[in-house]
């Protein structure tokens, strides 16, 4: 469910709209959108990357709860594979067949609004979501402090932990600090003989963007840093938080520590690495491969530099947006209210619980939304304790951004970052990089 460990997406709106009509997954042929009188439903679509499994049948359940209750208005659910998420809404807009409803990673938000693909919330429904949402999930779904949609798979970062790791190196819990942190990730750290990794102390990988990527940016926000500058014209990362994450990987790396080479979500599940910063989503796929052994696992909050500093970590998300080329964006509207800001009942252990369909559908498959009063509510019913963490940090997390280059800006951080962790570049030559790579890239006009 990671908006993080997705890292499809195009460096360029001008490739996307270029690609071919055999990009599409369901061919070139425009869906029946219908006329709304009677015996003709609007048949509004909804393209989303919930391709498959527990996420694909986790949104139709509500989906087919409203084609149940509604006979004006159909809800049709289009889905392609995260990877081609982008691609295929771009190369659909371009030949004129947009869906009604799009479901982005709040990343692209900057890109699909200056390529006007993404229709501003109407002012009552923007007031609805800035009420009902935390400061970061609301900040993803806007651009330019204009509401875009409603945030749906919302993502913090924590500290995940191997409690009988931590045990057997005399550790007695999770670190809540960078010393700590150092401290517990040179204790449990093991190789063999020939110097070959037994267990990562801290789970640094080059494997995806949620290990790379994702954990910088947190622990570079629990050190009071940002990736882009505030207008989101400049790279801040060359910055005193920035060279103390930089620093604090390498020394780790060349510590011994951490060996970023090891696909780290193989290795945290089978007892090889002892701490990671990583997105909630991973909770509910470590419970089912890990068996009794996730009884092991913990998460507390993304350590910070020192002892009395504010906390903070990253937030990722998705959203659900109307397109511009909807012809029917009230009902699309409406729609997306029912699904997102409506009540429904629950199971509870509160008589008369309610949520929206929208939570109830994320924690369901071990996801959280932005709502923290529904999610208070649906995790109060004996779910998983590790989701709290992430739960707590939704009012100090800081979101990614989502400038218009933000995609390419992400994917030159991941480069750099990389080549630090390897030793192709020291910690200024990495934060030299990233600057002017990264200034280069969110300045350019669109």
């Amino acid at each position: 469910m990671t908006p993080s460990r997705r890292t499809g997406g195009l460096s360029r709106r001008h490739f996307a709209l270029a690609l071919p009509c055999a990009l599409l997954t369901s061919g070139c042929a425009a869906p029946h959108q219908g006329t709304g009188r009677p015996g003709d439903p609007i048949v509004l679509t909804v393209l989303s990357h919930y391709a498959s499994g527990a996420l694909k049948e986790a949104l139709q359940g509500p989906v087919d709860e409203w084609n149940a209750t509604h006979d004006r208005v159909k809800v049709r659910t289009k889905a392609v594979e995260f990877t081609d998420l982008l691609t295929t809404v771009m190369v659909r807009q371009a030949a004129g067949q947009g869906t009604d409803i799009l479901h982005p990673y709040c990343l692209w938000n900057g890109q699909l609004v200056r390529a006007g693909v993404l229709r501003p919330a109407p002012s009552e429904y923007a007031e609805e979501i800035r009420r009902g949402y935390g400061e970061a999930a609301v900040g993803s779904s806007s651009v330019g402090g204009t509401v875009y949609g409603y945030p749906t798979e919302v993502q913090t970062y924590a500290l995940y932990y191997n409690r009988r790791l931590l045990r057997q190196a005399g550790i007695d819990g999770p670190p809540r600090t960078w010393p700590e942190l150092e401290d517990a990730a040179y204790r449990t750290a093991r190789r063999d003989r020939y110097g070959n990794t037994l267990v990562q102390g801290f789970g640094l990988s080059t494997y995806d963007d949620s290990t790379t990527v994702g954990q910088t940016l947190a622990l570079l926000s629990a050190a009071g840093g940002r990736f882009v500058s505030a207008d989101g014209r400049s790279t801040a990362i060359d910055s005193p938080a920035g060279r103390a994450v930089f620093e604090l990987e390498r020394r780790l790396v060349v510590g011994g520590a951490s060996a970023p080479g090891v696909n780290v979500y193989k290795a945290f599940a089978s007892g090889q690495v002892a701490m990671v910063v990583s997105a909630g989503w991973w909770t509910g796929t470590l419970k089912s491969v890990m068996g009794k052994d996730y009884r092991e696992v913990g998460v507390a909050p993304v350590p910070v530099p020192g002892a009395g500093d504010k906390r903070a970590t990253l937030s990722t998300g998705f959203m659900l947006g109307v397109n511009t080329a909807s012809r029917h964006p009230r009902e699309a509207w409406e729609f997306l209210r029912w699904l997102n800001a409506e009540k429904a009942g629950v199971k509870s252990t509160r008589k008369g619980a309610t949520a929206t369909r929208m939570s109830s559908l994320q924690v369901s498959v071990g996801s959280l939304t932005g709502r923290a009063d529904d999610m208070r509510t649906l995790l109060r019913r004996g779910g998983d304790p590790n989701l709290r963490p992430f739960l707590d940090a939704l009012a100090y997390a800081v979101p990614e951004p989502n400038v218009p280059g933000a995609q390419q800006a992400k994917s030159l951080l991941r480069k750099n970052i990389e080549a630090l962790w390897t030793g192709q570049q020291s910690v200024d030559e990495a934060l030299r990089i990233t600057r002017r790579q990264v200034d280069q890239e969110v300045s350019r006009s669109w």
